[in-house]
């Protein structure tokens, strides 16, 4: 008899692989990101067909190979892509899938990375705050999961938690009103912002998306974060690339 083990996970990529099957990239709490093979899975009446379409989220029960998993049962909980109906929502929620798929492994645990994953899907679903700002949220705190994000919490060049008002581009850290000098009131970091930036990386979970900012505040937010994301990832994303050119 086979033995088979059952995760928690969800679909970040679909593949056909023949006339009737797929290969599936899964991010899965115990084993990270691994290759399952899902026959069948193209059939009209297969038992697969829906849990093996990116954004479903659930348990599946495999087997493992000697290079792949392969898919025996599945239990779908969210089918994020049905609910997810405009194409900015359809796009923003494949970004997620693919900056996720650019920092999983295989062999290390993903629960921190699905959990924020689960509940930005849900947050686009709903629409309960700006898609921009679930974008800097899953963003900022996907940083953080992997430890690399800046220090929103001291001076980089004294290291005071006092009166930091600006962001340096250049050295990607605060600096404090003692050690940058004078700068135009427009370069400064706006409090809000600031208290925001360090919610993100300090919230429990559950009160991640808990919040709303000012049009201001939200594109300063932007910003920092988008900045450091582009000297930090050396990989550009199609469904970032469609949601910033859409006319691409």
């Amino acid at each position: 008899m086979v033995e088979t083990t059952t995760v928690l996970g969800i679909v970040l990529s679909a593949m056909p692989i023949s006339e009737f099957d797929k290969r599936l990239v899964v991010l899965t709490k115990d084993f990270g990101k691994i290759t399952v093979f899902a026959r069948g899975a193209r059939k009209q009446n297969s038992k697969f067909l829906a849990g093996s379409q990116p954004m479903s989220f659930g348990e599946f029960t495999l087997y493992r190979g000697r290079n792949a998993y392969t898919l025996t049962e599945v239990k779908v909980h969210e089918y994020f892509s049905s609910t997810l109906t405009d194409v900015e929502s359809m796009y923003l929620g494949m970004y997620f899938l693919e900056l996720s798929s650019y920092y999983g492994r295989e062999g290390i645990e993903a629960s921190d990375t699905i959990k924020l994953l689960y509940l930005a899907l849900r947050e686009l679903k709903t629409g309960n705050i700006p898609s921009r700002l679930i974008r800097v949220i899953f963003e900022l705190r996907t940083l953080a999961i992997n430890g690399e994000y800046p220090n929103f919490f001291q001076c980089y060049n004294c290291g005071s938690a006092e009166s930091l008002d600006y962001f340096d581009k250049k050295r990607y850290g605060m600096l404090c009103a003692n050690c940058h000098g004078k700068k135009p009131e427009k370069e400064l970091v706006n409090p809000s912002a600031l208290y925001a930036l360090q919610y993100i990386l300090t919230a429990k979970e559950e009160q991640l998306f808990r919040f709303q900012v000012t049009e201001e505040v939200l594109e300063q937010m932007e910003e920092i974060v988008h900045s450091y994301m582009k000297s930090h990832i050396d990989k550009r994303f199609k469904s970032l690339e469609f949601l910033e050119n859409p006319l691409m």
